[in-house]
């Protein structure tokens, strides 16, 4: 027996009970379709992730010093780090939570001091009006630039430049919003009040610079640019501990760990409905053997062969899978589109993910079937002729 013959066997007796076919072969499908669908998700997740972290630029350096028993640094020694060991830009940062006013409305939202020198180092840009400048830091100007969440909850508008907003009791003149950003590692840009550095250290009455940004002069000097602010601050504090020094390529590294992790746990848990879909079918066939038995008889009494038993039934058992597999495929393709409009993101079936879940079905199939067809095969044909 040919093995076209065998797949044609196997259709005409699957077709020939379509419900109960169908119900053997849907934990092939809803195995496959929730490994397609939740290892897709978690990979476009993933990657959007990802975008945004590299979006913010490569060569992004985030410094902090986290003992409270160390030399104040001032803003002048720390801008001397520019231009030093790969270390293009610096700029310093102090934050707080604060509610702001304008328009006759109120907004909770965080204020940030840095120096001009920050939009760059972040990659931010200024939507309408500008950044403040140095002009603005060295005379404590009050001027704001704001995000866009910002400005919509005050103003129900960006187009915000020329207001004022009070905060702590102090007014200042927007004169910026910034480009819609969305969130990153380090909050969002658009839910921020960020003011000239020296004007935040009036208002909130911190002269000490415990947090600060830096930028490498190129993707590829981002090691040696850490290397000469690590060294800067170990200088300063004398104690490894004391301080923290970290890139985005460190932040892009673990974020990819974790995914990959959160990927293969989300696959073997949804692999586990294809194991229930093999003891389905291996259920099933050991059902369809018996109800067969007279016809396993009558085969062998005319010259089949072990083997040819023995591949009608595993082929069988083969083909259930297979179809199950290419449903899952074809529910899994549909459930990731659906997924993408509701998420409002970018998704789309890995063909390796796809592969793998198709593969293993058909491993599924081979495994679970290969029990009942070797045990039709062994029926001797005197007892299966005898059965009723």
């Amino acid at each position: 027996m040919s093995i076209f013959q065998a797949i044609r066997m196997a259709l005409v007796s699957i077709l020939s009970s379509k419900m109960r076919s169908f119900l053997t072969m849907l934990g092939i499908i809803i195995g496959v379709t929730s490994v397609t669908m939740l290892v897709s998700i978690a990979q476009g997740t993933s990657q959007s992730v990802t975008s945004k972290i590299s979006d913010m630029g490569s060569t992004l350096l985030t410094c902090r010093i986290t003992s409270d028993d160390v030399p104040d640094i001032k803003l002048d020694d720390l801008m001397t780090l520019e231009g030093k060991g790969s270390v293009s830009l610096v700029a310093p940062m102090l934050s707080s939570s604060v509610t702001a006013k304008g328009n006759d409305e109120t907004y909770s939202t965080t204020i940030q001091g840095t120096t001009p020198e920050y939009l760059e180092i972040e990659g931010l840009s200024v939507a309408d009006g500008r950044f403040f400048n140095e002009v603005d830091q060295e005379y404590k100007n009050y001027v704001c630039v704001i995000g866009t969440d910002v400005a919509e909850n005050l103003f129900s508008t960006r187009n915000c430049v020329g207001n004022s907003i009070e905060v702590s009791g102090k007014k200042f003149l927007i004169i910026g919003v910034l480009t819609y950003s969305g969130s990153d590692t380090s909050g969002s840009k658009d839910d921020c009040i960020i003011i000239p550095f020296t004007t935040a250290q009036r208002l909130l009455k911190e002269s000490d610079i415990t947090q600060f940004y830096a930028s490498a002069t190129s993707s590829g000097t981002v090691d040696a640019a850490q290397q000469t602010l690590e060294a800067y601050l170990y200088d300063l504090t004398a104690d490894e501990d004391s301080y923290s020094v970290y890139s985005e390529t460190e932040v892009l590294d673990t974020m990819s760990s974790v995914t990959n992790t959160l990927s293969l746990m989300l696959g073997g848990i949804a692999s586990i409905s294809l194991l229930v879909g093999g003891i389905g079918i291996m259920n099933i066939m050991l059902v369809s053997v018996s109800e067969r038995t007279r016809e396993i008889g009558i085969r062998k009494s005319i010259g089949a062969k072990k083997r040819n038993i023995l591949t009608q039934f595993l082929v069988e058992a083969l083909t259930l899978s297979v179809i199950g597999g290419l449903i899952g495929l074809i529910l899994g393709k549909i459930g990731i589109v659906a997924a993408a409009i509701l998420m409002d993101s970018e998704l789309s079936m890995s063909i390796p993910v796809a592969l793998a879940a198709m593969g293993f079905s058909v491993v599924i199939g081979i495994v679970f079937g290969l029990y009942p067809a070797s045990k039709a095969a062994r029926l001797k044909p005197i007892e299966a002729l005898r059965y009723e």
